[in-house]
């Protein structure tokens, strides 16, 4: 069976699964804010679109200067970028031919930009339920590795690991010099502070990457950054292509950037919502990872093969994502994101009928 890499395309999915999509369904695939853009897009919006008829910043300044000051790192340590998805993609190809370590279950598309640079991929493995990191493993493969993608908090499991271990893992390449790129796509949903982006002032060999789609839910727009040495910056940017990141881009991102009080709310929201799922998920027997952000793995220990658990969900217009495509996963797991109050109700209501008749 063929399946659809990404999840937000419903309608590929139902294709795939002979199904006819639904006049209405709750789309738990893509892991956005559930209170949609913050305001002060919409508030803005005819200054934004003023900004079509003029060429974007290729610097993109006015923006990394914000950046700068609220992460408290150089502008000069700073690329904007159409999306962390191209951030990737730059990084792939200035690591062109190298070999590349991954900890498995992540992100799917450091693999897939590694391997449309060439690049020769070294797999360790987080191991299920609990998905914890064993850095002696990981170290011992680092020789190999010109380069490591970590992803943290981890998608798609949503754990978090320490600092403390992360900076052990950067440490461990440093001495190798090896580059290790830490993928903060999702580190603004953690309630407790654990960036590790002012670090790039101490580690050369550091990379991080940021997205702005999933706080401020612009998927639709594709912004994010890089933060590294102003020497990574300058070979990633002499690889990007030009106006890679449109003006209504950099704009909506000058504007989402200072919006301080929708992230904590965001934040609030999230945590609240994802209590009352576990609360509910424990008390019904189902298995899921201690995600500390707005999306978690799941699983019904009761039955081996989860296929028609998530055929199940999706007859009843509830899209989770598969994880057929996630090495180290191979679809024992669905990927559901955090979402509204009500979509999260509905979600529990469809999961009791399916503990109706599978316990």
């Amino acid at each position: 069976m063929k399946w659809p890499s990404h999840g937000s395309n419903p309608q590929f999915l139902f294709k795939a699964m002979g199904l006819t999509l639904p006049q209405a369904y709750l789309d738990f695939s893509a892991n956005i804010n559930p209170l949609g853009p913050p305001k002060v897009l919409k508030e803005n919006w005819n200054d934004i679109y003023n900004r079509i008829a003029t060429y974007p910043d290729p610097y993109a300044l006015t923006l990394k200067n914000l950046i700068s000051q609220k992460e408290q790192i150089p502008p000069e340590s700073l690329l904007v970028g159409n999306g962390g998805a191209e951030i990737i993609y730059l990084i792939a190809r200035m690591l062109e031919g190298k070999s590349i370590l991954l900890a498995h279950p992540t992100f799917s598309e450091y693999e897939q930009a590694c391997r449309a640079h060439q690049c020769e991929i070294i797999s360790c493995r987080l191991e299920a339920p609990d998905f914890k990191l064993n850095l002696d493993q990981i170290i011992e493969k680092l020789p190999e590795a010109g380069a490591m993608f970590f992803c943290q908090p981890n998608n798609p499991t949503g754990i978090a690991y320490s600092v403390f271990d992360i900076l052990k893992l950067i440490e461990a390449c440093e001495k190798r010099q090896s580059l290790f790129i830490l993928d903060e796509a999702f580190y603004d949903f953690l309630t407790e502070k654990q960036s590790l982006i002012t670090y790039i002032n101490e580690f050369s060999n550091l990379i991080i990457i940021r997205s702005l789609t999933k706080m401020f839910a612009i998927p639709g727009l594709r912004l994010g950054y890089a933060a590294a040495h102003p020497d990574i910056i300058a070979r990633l940017q002499s690889l990007q292509p030009h106006w890679s990141t449109n003006a209504v881009a950099i704009a909506a991102g000058e504007l989402c950037i200072k919006e301080e009080a929708f992230i904590r709310e965001t934040k609030d929201y999230i945590s609240r919502e994802r209590e009352t799922l576990f609360t509910y998920l424990k008390k019904q027997k189902f298995r899921f990872t201690a995600s500390k952000v707005n999306f978690y793995l799941l699983q019904d220990p009761y039955i081996e093969d989860q296929f028609p658990f998530f055929e199940f969900l999706l007859r009843h217009s509830i899209i989770p994502r598969h994880t057929f495509n996630f090495a180290g996963l191979s679809g024992k797991w669905l990927r559901l994101a955090v979402r509204s109050s009500e979509e999260n109700r509905r979600l529990m209501e469809v999961l009791d009928r399916w503990r109706m008749h599978h316990h």
